[in-house]
């Protein structure tokens, strides 16, 4: 296996100028530096990225943390920031946090240890005022999820705008009881706005709202079926269910069609994020701009490990759009 000490002896430099040439030293002529790259293409050379790394007192990486790497919203996310990153030299490694707050302290020591450049956070689990001392050892970037006490750049979108143009919809198309069915709703600052903005909507258009048409705790298809248990046993059960998942939306309408309910006849459903699942199930959604969000993310996050300087509030608000299909 070829060294350094090869490589100098074949382009006829120092292993002092080699070494310029390998971690992109400024002051290095042309000449030398093609001397040195042909050297390292003739013996098969491979520097050692692991030492540049350290010697440039960083790792390339960038943690990313999601709640549910199943959900597709959050593996979508994943995947282009993944793209945005490779075109500027970083890699990803992805932390599921499973909306446990334990969970996500302890994957913040990766930033503390310099195991990683940055970090990316799309759900909060801890008040802020847990993650705000983490900033001292590196950048952190939120999307997805918002706080007003994050002095961080964000990506997100208003959730209060979201579910009210989602269930003024479901107003417009003549429905007065409607349901609402969502995930974590106490911590989540994206849940607690959603609610905001969904009794809102209702309060607007002097709609009342029976404490016993919120369903919680959902996430996934299987929440999705369970809601709709529920819903099915109220005596006066809702004509319409707002929530916060397309993946909930699908389980409800799949539950519904397997009780002989008719959707939107007997039960009307919208979900969000405009997944491929609601396209396929046919679902009206509120779209969210996924692929946006993470490449703006990304371009924040690169920014702010490049520059070296205290990060600054700094908010991209990006806009929703409602896609209207057949389940309403």
């Amino acid at each position: 296996m070829a060294t350094i000490q090869d490589v100098a002896k074949r382009a006829g430099l120092s292993r002092t100028t080699v070494s310029r040439v390998i971690n992109e030293h400024p002051y290095v002529t042309e000449e030398k530096k093609r001397l040195v790259t042909r050297a390292m293409q003739e013996l098969n050379y491979v520097p050692n990225s692991s030492a540049r790394r350290l010697r440039r007192q960083q790792t390339e990486t960038i943690a990313v943390y999601v709640p549910r790497i199943t959900n597709p919203f959050f593996s979508h996310l994943v995947e282009v920031m993944g793209k945005e990153a490779a075109k500027k030299g970083y890699q990803l490694i992805l932390c599921q946090t499973r909306y446990k707050k334990e969970h996500e302290r302890s994957f913040l020591e990766l930033l503390k240890t310099k195991q990683v450049d940055g970090l990316i956070l799309t759900s909060i689990e801890n008040d802020w005022s847990k993650l705000e001392p983490y900033l001292s050892f590196g950048p952190i970037v939120v999307c997805n999820e918002y706080s007003d006490s994050a002095q961080v750049p964000s990506v997100y979108l208003n959730q209060i705008e979201g579910s009210y143009l989602g269930t003024k919809h479901l107003i417009d198309q003549g429905y007065t009881k409607i349901g609402y069915c969502t995930g974590n709703h106490k911590s989540s600052r994206v849940s607690k706005d959603r609610k905001i903005g969904f009794l809102k909507a209702l309060s607007d258009a002097g709609i009342p709202m029976k404490e016993e048409w919120f369903f919680y705790n959902a996430y996934s298809v299987q929440d999705g079926f369970a809601a709709f248990k529920e819903l099915k046993k109220l005596d006066d059960p809702p004509q319409a269910v707002f929530t916060g998942s397309d993946e909930v939306a699908a389980g409800i309408a799949k539950a519904a069609f397997d009780a002989g309910w008719r959707v939107p006849e007997d039960l009307a459903i919208i979900g969000f994020d405009n997944q491929p699942l609601a396209e396929l199930m046919d679902l009206t959604t509120i779209e969210q701009p996924i692929d946006t969000i993470a490449r703006q993310a990304m371009k924040l996050m690169v920014e702010a490990i490049q520059a070296k300087k205290p990060l600054k509030r700094k908010e991209v608000i990006l806009p929703f759009q409602l896609i209207k299909r057949s389940s309403t």
